[in-house]
C-alpha cells in the first residue's frame, strides 16, 4: 500500500530518506558479497581440501562483510527512525498550526476528543509507516533487484525462477490489503469515536453524577471498547493470515529454487560453488518481501490515520491568513459593518442578511435580539474568527480583512460569557492578556478587576494552580480573571458577551463596577442578554432573523414602540 501524500511528506527529509535507502542498497551489496565469500570458503575447504590457513583471508573478509552488513543495516534502521521522528514532528506542527488557523468555528463542528486523538495518536500511528513500512518498501525493490543482477549472468534459469515467483508475494499483499483496508479504517474510526466520547464523559462527569447517568455512560464506553476490540481482533486475524500466506509463498519459492539447482548440480550442469552461492542468496532474495508483508499491517494503519490527518489539513480556512503585515491603526472615527452577509455550512444555514451599523470611536454599542438572531456571528466576524461572505467590515474606511488576523486581534479585547481558564497559575492565566507583563502589572490588573483580595486568599496567591477550566475558582472569580486579561491587554476595542449574565447579585455588582472601569474611554460592542445592560449603552442595535431591524438610543427605541420595546416588555414580564 503506497500513499502518495505520505511519500511527499517523507521527501521533506530528502537527506535522511536518501541515507536510509543508500544504506539499504549497501546492505544488499554486502548480502551478495557475504553469500559469495561463504560459498567460496565452503567449496575450497570441503571440495578442494584447503587448510584453515589457506582460506583465512577469505574468512577474515567474510567476517568483515558480516560486520559491515550488520552496521549498515543498523544504520539504515536508525536513519529510518530519525526520518519517522522528523516527519511526525513536522506533520504534528502543521496539523496543530492549521487547527489554530481554522479557529473556533472549525472546532465547533468537530469533537474535541477526536481532534486530540488525531493530533496525538493519529500522528503517532505514522511511526511504523515511516520507520518500517516505507524503508521495507524500498528494500523490497532494491535487494531483490541487486540479487537478480548478480544471479542472471551466473544462471539464467535460477534468475527466471526468482523473477517469476517474486511478484506473487506483492500480489497477495495487494489482495489481502483490499480485504483489510476497510477493517483498518473502521478500527481507526472507532478509536476516534471512543476517544471523543470518553472526553465528553470526563468533561460532563458532574452532570452525569447529578442526574444518576454515570453508570449508563460506563456501559456505553464498555460497548464502544468491545466493538473496538472485536474490530481489532478481525484486523489482527487478517494480519496473521497474511503473514502465514506470505511465509508459505516465500518458503515454497525458495524450495523451488533449491530443487531446480540441486537437480542440475547432481547432473553436473552447475558447479558446487555456484550452486551454493545461489542457494544462500535465495532466502535473502525473498527476505525483504517477507519483511514487507509482515509490516503491511503497520502500513495500512498509517494510511488510515493519514486519511483523517490530511482531511483536517485540507480544510479551508474560515479567515484569510494574508493581509498587510502592519498593525492596524487605533481607529479614530468608526468601525462599520457594511451590508454584511454570512451563512454556515457552505450556505446551508444563513445567519446574517445585509447587516449594517457603526461603532463610533469611544461609543458603547449594545447588540440585542432573540436567540439565533446572529449576535454571536457578528462578534465572531469582528474578532475575525469568521470572514464576511458578502459586504465588508471597515475601520476608518479600510477593510479589516486587509490586515493579518493576528495583528487585527491585537486591537481587540474579548471577554466571553464563559471564559476559558487553563490549568496553570493565576498569574499565567492573567498574563495571556499581555505575556510580557511583570507581576506588579498583573497585580494592578487583578485589582482593577476586583479579584486581587480573593487571589491573595488562595494557598500560593498568584502562583496557585487553578485547575482545568479554573476548577478552584467560582464563576464570578473566573469572570473577573477574564476582565483582568482585558485590563492587561489595554486594547482600544472591547467585545463583551455580557459576562455578568449568569452571576448572583453580589458578584454581578462587583463585575459591573470593574467592567465600567474597563470600558472607560474605549469603544465597545456588548452582546446584551439583560436588557438592563442595553439601556446603559450609547446605542442599541436590534437584530432579528439576521437583520438589523432597529437601532438607536434606549429612549428613542422605546418611544418607537417597535421590536426593542416589545423585547423590553417581555423581559420585564419575565423578571
Amino acid at each position: 500500500m503506497f500513499d502518495r501524500r505520505l511519500w511527499q511528506e517523507s521527501r521533506t527529509q530528502r537527506a535522511t530518506l536518501g541515507l536510509a535507502v543508500g544504506l539499504g542498497f549497501l546492505a544488499g551489496a554486502f548480502t551478495v558479497a557475504q553469500a559469495w565469500l561463504l560459498s567460496q570458503v565452503v567449496a575450497e575447504v570441503f571440495l578442494e581440501g584447503q587448510s584453515l590457513d589457506a582460506v583465512m583471508p577469505q574468512m577474515l573478509a567474510l567476517l568483515a562483510v558480516i560486520v559491515l552488513r550488520v552496521a549498515v543495516t543498523g544504520g539504515g534502521e536508525v536513519a529510518a527512525k530519525f526520518l519517522a521522528v522528523r516527519v511526525k514532528q513536522g506533520l504534528r506542527e502543521r496539523l496543530f498550526g492549521h487547527l489554530l488557523a481554522l479557529g473556533p468555528a472549525y472546532r465547533h463542528e468537530e469533537r474535541s476528543g477526536e481532534l486530540v486523538n488525531t493530533v496525538v495518536e493519529g500522528v503517532e500511528a505514522l511511526e511504523a509507516y515511516f520507520s518500517q513500512y516505507l524503508p521495507g518498501l524500498a528494500m523490497a525493490a532494491i535487494i531483490p533487484l541487486t540479487i537478480l543482477l548478480v544471479v542472471f549472468p551466473l544462471d539464467l534459469l535460477s534468475g527466471i525462477v526468482l523473477l517469476v515467483t517474486a511478484p506473487l508475494i506483492p500480489l497477495f499483499m495487494v489482495l489481502i490489503g483490499r480485504w483489510a483496508e476497510a477493517l483498518t479504517k473502521r478500527q481507526w474510526g472507532l478509536l476516534s469515536r471512543l476517544s471523543a466520547h470518553y472526553l465528553d464523559v470526563l468533561q460532563g462527569l458532574k452532570t452525569l453524577k447529578m442526574l444518576g447517568r454515570s453508570r449508563q455512560q460506563a456501559g456505553t464506553i464498555r460497548q464502544f471498547s468491545q466493538r473496538y476490540a472485536e474490530v481489532t481482533m478481525k484486523v489482527l486475524r487478517v494480519a496473521f493470515l497474511s503473514a502465514l500466506a506470505l511465509e508459505m509463498l516465500a518458503t515454497v519459492s525458495t524450495a523451488i529454487v533449491a530443487v531446480e539447482i540441486g537437480l542440475r548440480l547432481l547432473y553436473g550442469q552447475l558447479a558446487f560453488a555456484q550452486t551454493l552461492f545461489i542457494l544462500v542468496l535465495a532466502p535473502e532474495f525473498y527476505l525483504p518481501l517477507r519483511t514487507l508483508g509482515a509490516r503491511f499491517h503497520a502500513g495500512m494503519e498509517g494510511v488510515a490515520a493519514a486519511e483523517r490527518i490530511f482531511t483536517i489539513l485540507d480544510s479551508k480556512l474560515q479567515v484569510r491568513s494574508g493581509g498587510r503585515r502592519v498593525a492596524p491603526p487605533a481607529f479614530r472615527e468608526q468601525i462599520a459593518f457594511e451590508d454584511v452577509h454570512y451563512a454556515y455550512d457552505e450556505g446551508q444555514r444563513p445567519s446574517l442578511h445585509g447587516v449594517s451599523f457603526t461603532i463610533e470611536a469611544g461609543e458603547k454599542v449594545a447588540l440585542v435580539g432573540p436567540s439565533g438572531a446572529g449576535k454571536s456571528t457578528v462578534a465572531a466576524l469582528l474578532l475575525r474568527f469568521l470572514e464576511a461572505q458578502r459586504g465588508q467590515i471597515t475601520v476608518d474606511g479600510v477593510a479589516i480583512d486587509g490586515y493579518a488576523p493576528e495583528l487585527w486581534r491585537e486591537m481587540v479585547a474579548w471577554v466571553p460569557q464563559a471564559p476559558y481558564l487553563f490549568c496553570d497559575t493565576v498569574a499565567a492565566n492573567l498574563q495571556l492578556g499581555a505575556p510580557e507583563a511583570n507581576l506588579e502589572r498583573v497585580i494592578w490588573a487583578a485589582k482593577q478587576a476586583q479579584v486581587h483580595e480573593e487571589v491573595m486568599a488562595l494557598p500560593r496567591d498568584y502562583q496557585t494552580v487553578i485547575g482545568e477550566r479554573g476548577a478552584r475558582l467560582s464563576g464570578g472569580q473566573a469572570q473577573r480573571i477574564a476582565l483582568g486579561r482585558a485590563f492587561l491587554k489595554d486594547a482600544p476595542l472591547m467585545i463583551l458577551d455580557e459576562p455578568a449574565a449568569s452571576l448572583d447579585p453580589a458578584n454581578e455588582a462587583r463585575l459591573v463596577g470593574a467592567t465600567a472601569r474597563l470600558l472607560k474611554g474605549r469603544s465597545a460592542l456588548i452582546i446584551a442578554h439583560r436588557l438592563g445592560t442595553a439601556s446603559q449603552a450609547d446605542k442599541i442595535v436590534v437584530l432579528g432573523d439576521g437583520r438589523v431591524v432597529e437601532q438607536g438610543s434606549h429612549a428613542r427605541l422605546m418611544a418607537q414602540g417597535g421590536h426593542y420595546q416589545r423585547l423590553v416588555t417581555v423581559y420585564r414580564g419575565a423578571g
